[in-house]
């Protein structure tokens, strides 16, 4: 767990979508927390949306966003609980490749520590998709946070060793 000083840092081209049926764009405190946390660290965004809890409507943004060469990754907050308008997971779950099981897995850990045994409640997850990661967190700040410095933040460098998931996110054709 080091970053590899002798590399070339590669920065990459996310975007952000939150899924909330209350929140408009000036108050979207969590998709904001994600769009400073990747410019922060020299990534750039590519795009940002904000749409209500549809499972139609996310997958149609985010299968956009896919076959767009320009996004690399996406990051979607919220829809990922169990109240009856959650669906980001039976919404996006469908369109990955690949699932990235141990994303929920540490999330859920790292949010443990926070949140106790309501962590369970956390349906988060990711997968790859025509080379694109994707990552779905809950909608609150506290875990963009926790997803961000816990996970995201060196999976997404570049430099960070032994492994991480830039060199999954290829440029597409």
């Amino acid at each position: 767990m080091a970053h590899n000083p002798k590399a070339a840092r590669r920065f990459l081209r996310i975007a952000v979508l939150t899924i909330s049926d209350t929140r408009s764009l000036d108050t979207d405190s969590s998709g904001t927390y994600l769009q400073e946390a990747l410019q922060a660290e020299g990534h750039s965004l590519a795009d940002r949306k904000l749409i209500i809890d549809d499972i139609y409507q996310m997958r149609a943004v985010v299968s956009a966003w896919i076959a767009d060469p320009q996004i690399e990754v996406i990051l979607t907050t919220g829809g990922t609980g169990f109240t009856g308008r959650d669906s980001t997971p039976e919404a996006l779950r469908p369109l990955f490749d690949k699932h990235i099981e141990g994303f929920g897995e540490l999330f859920r850990q790292l949010s443990y520590a926070e949140i106790g045994t309501s962590t369970v409640q956390s349906r988060c997850l990711a997968g790859l998709s025509n080379n694109t990661a994707i990552f779905c967190i809950p909608g609150s700040t506290g875990a963009c946070k926790t997803a961000w410095e816990g996970i995201l933040k060196s999976q997404l460098d570049s430099t960070y060793t032994p492994c991480n998931f830039v060199q999954h996110v290829t440029v597409k054709p």
